[in-house]
């Protein structure tokens, strides 16, 4: 199939103003100004009409399928408040791919998310990433886990502090988080040398430590829940003793401490920028976030938190950090290209590259316009809207 007379967005190259994107079999195969086509390209073949072709969108941090669309305690599977610590829980066990947020994610144009659990432990569990289209989680899956989320500030603090357990503390959520990557340090040395002597015994299986393996090894991210200054201060220290591949989620005051994240290479992933300031910790919010990042040299991905801000306003959130001053492809990057590099699925995804999944977007406008609207999506070069 081709789709053709739009002006294309690849995120791995310049804007081409007239061109076209083809696939087939699930995967793009070309995309170039419109003078490069052959005619040997055979199929289907969808007029954008000036309207803009770009990858599919991608949410680099919400909470879809695990906090129910318009239900309450029964659907609500994206904290496990009974244990501070739970790096064991996967996000794929509690994903229902059949919420109607995922219908309204693909027709909003979004066509991957990273999803996974909230931020009431300090050690929440095992992001993945998926598409958005099907019924069945397990086919759905582009990487799991694809990150191991941990939280800091006000949430675990407000979480066990009604309680009188810990954490109640910022010193008390930190301790925990160091205390339990000790362990699994500690367990990862017994099993080490249980290899290398016959004579030793391996260490009792323990599933949380066993979780925490890659995490330390640097195979799988540490995303850390942080949105003031000193919190963001304290996931670099973390990761800093035991070598972990950090990035920031939300990231509200990282504009405070920009120069120290760009020094430190860490990745921030910005948002909700569309709600309000609902805590203490969010009083330093603004829109400029993103632009004062990616000014300082951070690599900046843009994420709703869904359910905070629902998935199909992703384009928004985007739209909104250029009102704050970030550049228009930048502010695309930052829901195409840069959320699946950091995701480590940028093979797959985040840019129209021939190989590449195909996951387009159509839209009538440019996509931060009033006259942006989603007027196709196609998924796995299956047209899902």
């Amino acid at each position: 199939m081709r789709i053709i007379n739009g002006v294309v967005h690849p995120m791995d190259g310049p804007v081409i103003p007239r061109g076209f994107v083809a696939f087939e079999q699930g995967k793009i195969t070309a995309v170039g100004p419109m003078e490069a086509l052959t005619g040997a390209e055979d199929g289907p073949v969808l007029d954008a009409e000036g309207g803009h072709i770009l990858p599919g969108f991608i949410d680099a941090h919400c909470h879809l399928g695990l906090f129910g669309d318009a239900l309450g305690f029964e659907a609500d599977d994206g904290n496990e408040q009974t244990d501070p610590c739970t790096p064991h829980l996967r996000a794929i066990d509690g994903v229902n791919p059949l919420d109607r947020s995922f219908r309204e994610a693909r027709e909003g144009g979004v066509t991957t998310v990273l999803t996974g659990p909230g931020s009431a432990n300090p050690v929440a569990g095992q992001f993945l990433a998926l598409k958005t289209d099907g019924r069945w989680v397990d086919e759905m899956v582009v990487r799991d886990p694809a990150a191991m989320k941990f939280a800091l500030g006000e949430n675990p603090k407000s979480v066990y502090n009604e309680r009188k357990e810990t954490p109640v503390t910022r010193m008390a959520t930190a301790a925990l988080i160091r205390e339990q990557l000790c362990k699994a340090q500690e367990y990862q040395d017994k099993q080490n040398k249980a290899d290398e002597d016959p004579d030793r015994d391996m260490p009792d299986y323990d599933p949380k430590l066993e979780a925490l393996l890659p995490v330390l090894e640097g195979k799988l991210p540490a995303h850390f829940h942080a949105h003031r200054a000193d919190d963001i201060a304290t996931a670099v220290r973390l990761s800093r003793e035991f070598g972990l591949k950090l990035v920031v989620v939300h990231g509200t005051e990282g504009y405070r401490v920009a120069e120290l994240l760009a020094g430190e290479d860490v990745p921030v992933i910005t948002g909700p920028c569309l709600t309000d300031r609902s805590k203490p910790e969010l009083a330093g919010q603004t829109l400029e976030n993103p632009a004062l990042l990616s000014r300082a040299g951070v690599k900046v991905a843009i994420c709703t938190d869904h359910p905070e801000t629902p998935i199909q306003y992703l384009p928004l959130c985007a739209a909104m950090a250029v009102r704050g001053g970030m550049e228009p492809e930048q502010a695309l990057a930052a829901i195409t290209r840069v959320p699946a590099e950091i995701a480590g699925i940028a093979g797959r995804v985040g840019t129209l590259t021939p190989g590449k999944d195909a996951d387009i977007v159509v839209t009538q406008g440019h996509p931060f316009a009033w006259d942006g609207a989603v007027r196709a999506v196609f998924l796995d070069g299956k047209q899902v809207k």
